[in-house]
């Protein structure tokens, strides 16, 4: 189909939260903040897990690409999000809505597996102690970070490039605050159900697919600690997965429910919402999560900052 009658969309408009002039300088300086937390947050966890010797583990390369992948994540729609409150024309490109929706979905079903791998690396270190080390080389880890990288290459280019090539022939205001799938999808001109019928394929591979293997190492990893004779120990085996658990819960259920139902009856305020939790607030407690529960961090934190304190002092 084509646009006949109507003019092709070369251009959308993003409705984003508020026309309130004093609400969106509110929520600008509120999400400058957490985005300025995100990144110095997730940063300080790639330096400390980079230079720290202690942290030379895989547990800790897979936080450190974890944490690479939100700041990636963030870049995506954040700035454009910052933007669009203090503009008063909300507009986004055709090609930029695109392209924005693109790299979206890239790092989101990357981090999906890359969650997955992160759960396998805790299911060999509690389940197979004592072949860790060579289970989980130096090659493996590499590989499994590659393979998490490049998962959403596939799917985000089949996504991208079958919804933007649907006409959209009439209206052009997106009311979402950036170019989310299932928003998108609204302003199609034509019927949509066999590009639904393939998302939620791609939401089932993409999404419960690598869940189903969290599932399924921990799942072993709780019948494991479960048989451990020492008290101690299973605290401190359920103390390492803990971090983990809560990230991957907070991240899954709000993913869930917004691409396992792509055109809900959901209100948008409510759909708004529920996206804020996985891309705006999601990536900004991961860092603390795993700074606050991991003594390991937060020693290699105070490492650093004495360090840093005594170079100083050496120089004065």
């Amino acid at each position: 189909m084509t646009c006949e009658n109507h003019t092709q969309v070369t251009e959308f408009i993003l409705r984003g939260f508020t026309n309130n002039p004093e609400m969106q300088v509110s929520l600008f300086v509120l999400f400058l903040v957490i985005y300025t937390v995100t990144l110095l947050g997730n940063f300080l966890i790639v330096t400390v897990t980079s230079m720290d010797p202690a942290l030379q583990t895989p547990m800790y390369f897979f936080l450190r690409n974890l944490s690479l992948l939100e700041v990636c994540f963030t870049l995506v729609m954040m700035p454009k999000m910052l933007i669009d409150l203090v503009s008063p024309r909300k507009s986004i490109s055709f090609l930029g809505c695109s392209t924005q929706m693109y790299f979206f979905f890239l790092f989101g079903s990357s981090e999906c597996f890359l969650l997955s791998m992160m759960a396998y690396d805790r299911f060999v270190a509690i389940c197979n102690p004592l072949r860790y080390s060579v289970i989980m080389n130096r090659s493996l880890c590499l590989w499994m970070a590659v393979g998490s990288w490049m998962s959403g290459v596939p799917v985000s280019m089949l996504q991208t490039a079958w919804l933007m090539a649907h006409p959209f022939c009439g209206p052009s205001t997106i009311d979402h605050f950036f170019c989310d799938g299932p928003a998108v999808l609204k302003l199609v001109s034509e019927d949509t159900s066999m590009y639904e019928m393939q998302a939620l394929a791609s939401t089932l591979l993409f999404i419960m697919f690598p869940f189903s293997l969290i599932l399924v190492s921990y799942t072993h990893i709780i019948k494991t600690i479960l048989m451990m004779p020492s008290a101690t120990g299973r605290q401190k085996a359920f103390s390492t997965c803990s971090s983990h658990l809560i990230v991957v819960s907070l991240f899954y259920g709000t993913a869930s429910l917004t691409y396992l139902r792509p055109k809900s009856n959901q209100s948008p305020e409510s759909k708004k919402l529920v996206s804020l939790s996985y891309t705006v607030i999601t990536p900004m407690l991961n860092p603390i999560i795993y700074s606050l529960r991991n003594s390991e961090v937060k020693g290699a934190v105070k490492r650093m900052i004495t360090q840093k304190v005594l170079q100083k002092l050496d120089v004065l």
